[in-house]
């Protein structure tokens, strides 16, 4: 018998599914429920009884059932494929100094920078690694990924074939790689900010697309970052070699972020904490979700982005960890969603989709991943609690009793075993 395949019983099984998803019940919730696999692949899913007399050849996980699963949390902003501590900074910005200030005094991103191209490529690698073990023990399962620090073509490089490499792994949660092209003007390219864009357009990107080191390709609009003029092309570009576009939208100021994101079709515009009603109205005409990063907004005392706006223009919401060196220093999606509760206000419901089914779909994986579902990947999360209420409490630990990608545990705190 393949081992990934059984059957898994759960006193309540949180589906995801919009099968079964009721205006009462958003989640799709199986009371006494069983999930039913096949060689890493759901084939049966609904009431206990019901997939046992479906499926009675597939052997059952012994001892209790689980308290509560879900599909395996999906997080889809992270800058993971970093190196080095920007500790120093936090404390900075602790005593009262901005964001925009440290990076003008050559702090923020160019810290980075100058970590990741004095690190080794096994100096990531082991680091990346550590970092997504980290992640699978919080019940992730798949992590979007971003390069973005390297501010050159073999700075970016070395980051994306460190993610190449993590996604090669079954040990680890799925990686879905992004080039982040326009992030920050390196120290060497200051002169010349127009030269420096160019060659991002004319020559890593090519490089990049050429040897699928990417799915996604990430812009920073903002006020010191780069503008609409300067993102365009590099967004268009990626479009024209068949990759996907994601876009870092309004985080400290609106400059249009949200309107680019909807023009050229994005998968997402994240962060948002400044958007208008136009750009929300194009982000829901255009079927371009907004991916929420509260710990990045905690860390910077800003106010949350209009949830009430987006919310009302139709646009999906997503959450995500925006784990990062300098303002979310976390790894933890499960904070980023307390927080999305308690400081923005979301319901359960939605912030548990926002993790799950949305960011999937966020992610092109929509009906693969972030739903339990037949046809879908068995990645799943067995939890100790008692309800899902309970996903979105601020428990500074792991709840997560066994993660399984694939139908295989990737980590555990109890053994996954059949009877």
């Amino acid at each position: 018998m393949n081992a990934r395949s059984f059957v898994l019983f759960a006193r309540r099984l949180v589906t995801c599914d919009p099968a079964r998803a009721t205006e009462a019940d958003p989640l799709g919730v199986i009371e006494d429920g069983a999930i039913a696999v096949e060689s890493g692949v759901i084939v049966d899913v609904g009431p206990r009884e019901d997939v046992l007399a479906r499926r009675n050849a597939l052997p059952v996980v012994s001892g209790e059932p689980a308290p509560l699963v879900t599909p395996g949390l999906v997080d889809a902003h992270t800058h993971a494929p970093w190196v080095g501590s920007r500790d120093g900074e936090y404390a900075l910005r602790l005593a009262g100094a901005g964001y925009e200030a440290i990076a003008a005094a050559g702090g923020g991103i160019v810290s980075s920078m100058r970590a990741v191209r004095a690190a080794s490529p096994d100096e990531i690698d082991w680091t990346l690694s550590a970092r997504l073990r980290r992640m699978a023990s919080l019940g992730v399962t798949t992590v979007e990924a971003k390069s973005g620090y390297g501010l050159d073509e073999a700075g970016e490089t070395k980051q994306l074939e460190a993610l190449e490499r993590a996604a090669a792994r079954q040990d680890l949660p799925r990686v879905v790689p992004t080039f982040l092209a326009l992030h920050a003007i390196p120290p060497e390219a200051r002169a010349d900010r127009g030269a420096y864009i160019e060659a991002v357009r004319e020559r890593t990107l090519p490089a990049i697309a050429a040897r699928r080191l990417a799915q996604f390709v990430d812009v920073y609009v903002d006020r010191a970052a780069f503008s609409v003029d300067e993102a365009r092309p590099v967004l268009s570009r990626a479009r024209a070699l068949g990759l996907g576009v994601r876009v870092h939208a309004g985080q400290f100021a609106d400059v249009g972020g949200a309107e680019l994101a909807a023009e050229l079709g994005a998968a997402s515009a994240d962060h948002l904490e400044q958007v208008s009603p136009e750009g929300a109205r194009a982000l829901a005409a255009a079927g371009v979700r907004a991916v929420l990063l509260p710990v990045a907004s905690f860390t910077l005392r800003q106010d949350p982005p209009p949830i009430a706006l987006l919310r009302a223009a139709g646009v999906r919401l997503v959450v995500a960890s925006d784990a990062n060196p300098g303002t979310a220093p976390t790894e933890s999606l499960p904070l980023a969603l307390a927080l999305a509760a308690r400081l923005y206000g979301l319901t359960v419901p939605e912030v548990i989709l926002g993790a799950t089914r949305e960011a999937a779909a966020s992610l092109g994986l929509a009906d693969v991943v972030g739903v339990v579902r037949p046809d879908a990947r068995a990645d799943l999360v067995a939890w100790d609690l008692p309800h899902e209420n309970a996903l979105v409490q601020p428990w500074g630990v792991s709840r997560a009793l066994t993660v399984l990608r694939d139908g295989a545990p990737i980590a555990a705190q109890t053994p996954f075993s059949l009877g």
